[in-house]
Order: structure tokens, then sequence, then C-alpha cells
């Protein structure tokens, strides 16, 4: 909301809950809207089918040895202090192990070039090819946006490989063995520092240096954390933890969309606008 003044004087002290909950409901949004995104677009597909499907596969066999052989030893430890919901800690538990592993082996180093190419094409389909320009090849005749990216002609990262994040991971995994709080707890958490990824490779393409990144991340460190925890969400699914996060990258680029608009909007139009994180 652009000023209290256009609230009646008993509701403005709900103004910045209520500011914070849309937000957190636009921001968590995004990774959702991701999904239809990338099914709506088959110019994507190649991108998973020919890159990813075969780690998803592999993936599948690192989930299938993990839950036969250690879901019911933990399953039997946490059932001793959760009791009925031991059996959800123990899946979250296990899928969070999954999740460290297939980071470890096969995240960093063979999925954030097909997430580049996810982010840029959809930032070419919503008409910002001035923003990838400076940075790829781009073959303008070419019948799609995923075939008009040619060769990066400056570092393309999406999500930097970080040991310190799986170290993280680790270290949090632990917060599954607390009842009741400590699931929702180790999904919050490993999601807020997911999400703060999420533009990363909007801030490369603005030629943001590190000051003005850390700046954008803390401006918007609500709306990263629920960004985060959906996006969290769904890379816990077994199998299909590859394909939504190419679909959640969908999602991050459609929020950079809305905020490359905002900044490119005139003084004067932003006045009149919500100032909220989408």
């Amino acid at each position: 909301m652009a000023s209290d003044a256009r609230l009646p004087a008993p509701m403005r002290s709900l103004e910045h809950p209520y500011n914070y909950v849309s937000r957190a409901l636009v921001a968590s949004s995004y990774p959702l809207r991701g999904i239809y995104y990338f099914l709506r677009h088959p110019a994507f597909y190649p991108l998973f089918l020919g890159r990813l499907l075969p780690l998803s596969i592999l993936s599948a066999l690192v989930y299938t040895i993990l839950f036969v052989f250690t879901f019911l030893p933990q399953f039997a430890f946490l059932a001793i202090f959760h009791g009925r919901a031991a059996w959800l800690n123990a899946v979250v538990l296990v899928l969070g192990e999954g999740l460290v592993i297939i980071q470890a082996l096969f995240e960093g180093f063979f999925v954030d070039e097909a997430r580049v190419d996810v982010f840029d094409a959809t930032l070419i389909n919503e008409h910002l090819e001035s923003l990838v320009a400076p940075h790829r090849l781009l073959f303008l005749d070419a019948p799609n946006s995923v075939k008009k990216l040619g060769k990066p002609t400056s570092a393309a990262v999406y999500q930097p490989w970080s040991l310190i994040q799986i170290v993280e991971l680790i270290f949090c995994l632990p917060l599954n063995l607390i009842p009741y709080f400590g699931t929702p707890a180790f999904i919050i958490i490993t999601g807020a520092r997911l999400g703060t990824f999420a533009h990363y490779r909007w801030f490369e393409l603005r030629g943001l240096n590190k000051k003005e990144r850390k700046l954008a991340i803390r401006i918007r460190s609500w709306d990263y954390t629920w960004f985060g925890t959906v996006a969290m969400i769904l890379g816990l699914i077994p199998i299909l933890s590859f394909f939504f996060l190419l679909t959640s990258t969908a999602g991050s680029a459609l929020w950079a969309v809305k905020l490359e608009q905002r900044v490119r909007m005139p003084p004067e139009a932003l006045e009149d606008t919500p100032e909220a994180g989408s």
C-alpha cells in the first residue's frame, strides 16, 4: 500500500502485518506459477528430457536405496519421541539426506547450465531480450526462445555451487528430530538459504556487484524466504526434484520480470503501485 492515507484510521495498524502476509503469499506463489509456465512452453521440454532426465533416474536410485536401508531404523528411533508424527518426520529426514547427496554429486555440476537457459529463455519470452543480449549470443531469427540462446559471453551461473550450503543442510537435518516444530523449521531455514539465490542470475544480468547484491537480498529477505521454502518443498519430492528445479527457475524468472518492470518504470508511475516484493 502506498500510504496510510489510503486506509481508514482504525485499519492502519493492520497495514504492516497485511503487507508481510501479502508479500509472503506472492513470493511463495512463484515456484507454483513456474510449473504452469514451464508446462505451457514446450520449447523448455528438451532442457529437461535431454539433460536432466538421466539425473532424475539416478536420483530415484539414490532415494530408493535410502528408503530401503535407512527409513525404518530412523522411523523406529523417531517413534520413541514423536509418536504418530514419526513417519512424516522420518520421510522428510530421508528426503533431506537424499537432497544432500544429490546436491553434492550432481546439482551444482550438471544442472546449473540448464537453469540458466530456462531463466534467460523466460526473460526472452517476456520481451526482455535487451537484458540477456549483452551477456550471451542470441539468434533472433530462431523459432523459439530456447533456440535463440547462444553461448554466454560472460559468466553464466544461476546458483553458485556452495559447499557451505551443503554443510548447512547437513547441520540442519537433526532439526527433524525435534517433535512437531523440527520439520517445519528445517524446511523454512534451508528454504530461506535457497531463496537468497533466486535472483543471482538476474543480478548478474543487471551487473550488480557483491555489495549491491547483498543489499538487494536484504531488502527482500522476507520474500526470498517464502519463495525458497516452497521451492525447497518441491525439491524434496523424489524423482521430480530435478524437474521442479527447472520450474522454480522459471518462476524466479517471472518474478524477476515483474521486478525489472518496476525498475524501468518512471518514478511518477511507481508512486501509484503497491510496494510489495513482487
